[in-house]
């Protein structure tokens, strides 16, 4: 079983920046946590879940969706037990404001080419308020 747990959202004006984390982590021990990419999607109260950002699990690979590019960074850090991917969001404007799930996306399926389609695990999910 992988479980991701996000954390770091919070109220931020306009122009700020906040970083928000996932920590991947796997059991029974030892688990495998580089069978999966992860990715950053957002949800808006009455609007479908959509993609933001995608790291594959070695952080080779990045991908981001044109709302976010330039404004938002997405990074990998691992030791033998997690893996936390960050998305460091900068520039925010108001209608970044959405819940922020990170998921895990199996690399055998694909992984980032596929991650807005074929997550298998999600986080709780964190919320990310930008307004004056």
């Amino acid at each position: 079983q992988l479980q991701l747990v996000e954390s770091g959202g919070g109220l931020v004006q306009p122009g700020g920046s906040l970083r928000v984390s996932c920590v991947a982590s796997g059991y029974p021990l030892p688990y495998n946590l580089d069978l999966y990419d992860i990715g950053w999607f957002r949800q808006v109260p009455g609007k479908e879940r959509e993609g933001v950002s995608c790291i594959s699990i070695d952080g080779f690979a990045t991908t981001y969706e044109d709302s976010v590019k330039g404004r938002f960074a997405i990074s990998i850090s691992r030791d033998s037990a997690k893996r936390t991917v960050y998305l460091q969001m900068t520039s925010l404007r108001p209608d970044d404001t959405a819940v922020y799930y990170c998921a895990a996306v199996p690399r055998a399926q694909g992984g980032c080419t596929f991650y807005k389609t074929r997550a298998q695990y999600w986080g709780q999910g964190t919320q990310v308020t930008v307004r004056s």
